[in-house]
């Protein structure tokens, strides 16, 4: 099932390409988009061409934090009329999981989750892209809007403790460093932020309840035409869970507020079953994981739901037609000619 995004999500595009000495209507025809295209924030287009054109505009400009670069250039109007409902939430928490709630009309291909462990909090926000889909400039610029919203809220009182990324470091972390002013981890397990509990529970001293309730009901008016889809809703739920260790039906079901049987019913009415969709986000994020060299077989068979090597493996070959090790040797040889070399950087830990 093909993924769109609003055109909103490259606003600033144009600008930030143009400073790095990059023509954009060429970029963007390069990759089956028009210029014409971004004048309208609601015109969707197809995920996988958005992602390419930023990874492809990051490496003909020699820019690699390009998608840094377009959330640095980001307000929190931006967002639109959600950003009056956001601007209002009593706590940054309560924001997140407005974000949460009102996904489906802001980017159903962001799968964002907060998860508390004792005084902190993991906010993860993953890109749902198809395997082989370059998504590390999508990532930063995604994880830089977040970032920068909540930063909007909370001004000088957000103080991230760490900023995640599964990809690898790039060679100067500089821009990071600015932008952030936190420490940011790279091969890490999951893409988001890294925070404590009494951070995004502080009380915002901008937030009106009246405020609040009007731009509830103007997003909600709006909601009847953006209904979330049961399977992009599925999917967002396997992918948070399933590095996690936690995507059977029953936690999925938990987690989009149902129960097994009426999610077994709406997955009827698609003709789709949960282990289909198991099985290809599994797909997605074990060849997305397998092309970051500095995980071991081991943690990707981990991540994907395989504590057993062998069972990964057995299930790897069914999928893919070779071993883990034969398509990460067969890999290394087609990459061979690449002349970047990555920075010696701890993994980062889930």
């Amino acid at each position: 099932m093909e993924a769109f995004v609003r055109a909103a999500t490259l606003k600033n595009y144009t600008e930030i390409a143009q400073s790095l000495g990059l023509n954009p209507g060429e970029m963007l025809r390069g990759v089956g988009l028009t210029p014409f295209m971004l004048n309208d924030p609601e015109c969707m287009l197809p995920l996988e061409a958005a992602l390419n054109l930023l990874e492809c505009s990051a490496a003909r400009s020699s820019c690699p934090t390009f998608g840094l670069r377009m959330a640095e250039a980001r307000r929190l109007s931006d967002l639109g009329a959600i950003s009056l409902l956001f601007s209002h939430q009593r706590t940054l928490r309560d924001m997140l999981l407005t974000s949460i709630e009102y996904r489906h009309l802001l980017n159903r291909t962001l799968a964002m989750n907060l998860e508390t462990v004792g005084n902190t909090v993991l906010i993860r926000d993953e890109i749902m892209a198809e395997a082989g889909v370059p998504k590390r400039q999508a990532a930063e610029l995604a994880i830089g809007i977040l970032h920068r919203t909540c930063k909007s809220l909370m001004g000088s009182h957000w103080h991230p403790r760490s900023i995640h990324f599964s990809h690898e470091a790039p060679a100067s972390l500089e821009d990071y460093a600015r932008f952030f002013r936190c420490r940011v981890v790279f091969d890490a397990e999951f893409d988001g932020i890294v925070c404590n509990v009494a951070d995004i529970d502080q009380l915002n001293p901008q937030a009106d309840p009246a405020m609040a309730g009007y731009a509830r009901q103007f997003m909600d008016s709006m909601a009847g035409a953006s209904e979330p889809s049961v399977i992009f809703d599925v999917r967002k739920a396997i992918y948070l869970l399933l590095p996690v260790g936690r995507a059977t039906i029953h936690q999925v079901a938990y987690a989009q507020g149902v129960s097994v049987r009426t999610l077994q019913r709406e997955l009827d009415e698609v003709g789709l079953t949960f282990s289909e969709l198991l099985n290809g986000v599994r797909r997605e994020l074990a060849l997305s994981y397998m092309e970051n060299k500095n995980y071991s077989l081991q943690r990707v068979g981990m991540m994907i739901g395989y504590a057993v090597p062998t069972s990964f493996t057995r299930w790897f070959y069914t999928e893919f037609g070779c071993s883990p090790r034969a398509w990460r040797n067969r890999s290394k040889q087609v990459g061979s000619d690449s002349s970047a070399s990555p920075v010696d950087v701890p993994p980062g830990q889930g």
